[in-house]
């Protein structure tokens, strides 16, 4: 265990239940970990035993959090779930906190094989609409520019990058025609107990975590992990997003919550330490920035900060990920005024400490 880990409880201990199993974190509250096929390879999805109002009256049941990738691997092991684990009883609504394949994968296949209805935010679904119909700007082709305007011109690694034009396509082909909208703040029942919408912005573009009074739990999805530091990077959409701001930004929204809040992970394990792990990503975050900015003392383009900030080898999946986070730095201090931005004459942007005059 790293120093950083060491100052967080982990209540289950080393407990990882296999695929197609549960564990039971409290009454009513299942924990299921499907397997993906990355480098971070699991995603921990939740199930809430509840009782939906429907037009035909209440019925009982469960509440999915998440839903894993759409692949054969996860099918199968919802189906074991479906068949041992929910005491004859059916998925009665799908809550997905955010748009991510890992997280609303699945979501179509759920909702029409329970007849359930699908919970989001409304920026969390309509990102999730466009990128399955790989509409024009937010498809795989639209990433093949934006990274070469920031540096990225090595045809190697562009070739890596190829093979990820119809990713979020192949992992998410459909999503629910229509949906519940899920807002900031806004309270609703679960079962027995009442949870409330945390938003989150920077990671996603309205991603909802969960958060419970009764049980003092957080259903962090992915704006607060205990191992690795939320992913947050500049799209081809959006190409002047400052989501480092916007993500230091949302972690204060959790700052009211207890201090011994079990906190429910979309990637690792259930963990307690909020406010402990919020100003570890805090100073990671101000320490990578101190990097970069060290780094820009002559121009850089996002390309060349990527090893400053990875120092590692990097699949496909990885690069595209860090290529988005090192143009994110890039743009918290350019917007701070810390950098300046200039366009090459080579079409690349790239970023200089601004020099001070007396």
């Amino acid at each position: 265990m790293n120093p950083l880990e060491s100052q967080l409880d982990y209540p289950f201990g080393d407990t990882l239940p296999e695929s197609g199993a549960v564990h039971e974190i409290a009454p009513g509250l299942l924990w299921l970990r499907m397997g993906l096929p990355f480098a971070l390879n699991h995603i921990n999805l939740w199930l809430l035993e509840d009782e939906y109002d429907t037009e035909a009256g209440p019925v009982r049941g469960w509440t999915a959090i998440d839903c894993g990738i759409s692949d054969d691997a996860t099918r199968a092991a919802w189906e074991t779930v479906f068949s041992t684990r929910l005491r004859g009883l059916p998925i009665v609504r799908v809550i997905a906190t955010h748009c991510h394949p890992d997280h609303v994968g699945l979501a179509d296949w759920l909702c029409a094989r329970w007849h359930a209805p699908l919970w989001m935010t409304a920026g969390e679904y309509t990102f999730a609409r466009m990128m399955s119909a790989s509409l024009p700007g937010v498809d795989g082709a639209a990433m093949m520019p934006h990274f070469q305007r920031h540096g990225l011109t090595d045809p190697a690694l562009l070739e890596k990058l190829q093979v990820r034009k119809s990713y979020y396509s192949s992992l998410v082909p459909s999503v629910p025609a229509a949906y519940r909208r899920m807002q900031d703040e806004q309270v609703f029942r679960i079962g027995r107990h009442r949870w409330q919408v945390i938003t989150g912005f920077g990671h996603a573009p309205e991603h909802a975590a969960l958060y419970c009074a009764d049980l003092n739990v957080l259903i962090s999805g992915d704006m607060v992990l205990p191992r690795i530091s939320t992913n947050v990077s500049v799209f081809a959409i959006e190409p002047e997003a400052d989501p480092v701001r916007q993500y230091l930004d949302s972690l204060k929204k959790y700052s009211h919550l207890p201090g011994d809040t079990l906190v429910l992970p979309s990637h690792g394990k259930p963990f307690r330490g909020l406010h402990t792990r919020i100003a570890q990503l805090c100073d990671h975050h101000a320490a990578r920035l101190a990097e970069v900015v060290d780094a820009c003392a002559t121009p850089q383009s996002a390309a060349d900060i990527v090893p400053v900030m990875f120092p590692r080898a990097l699949d496909a999946h990885q690069l595209s990920f860090a290529l988005g986070e090192a143009l994110a730095h890039l743009h918290k201090l350019w917007f701070d005024g810390t950098l300046r931005r200039e366009l090459g004459v080579d079409g690349i942007v790239r970023f200089a400490t601004r020099k001070h005059t007396p």
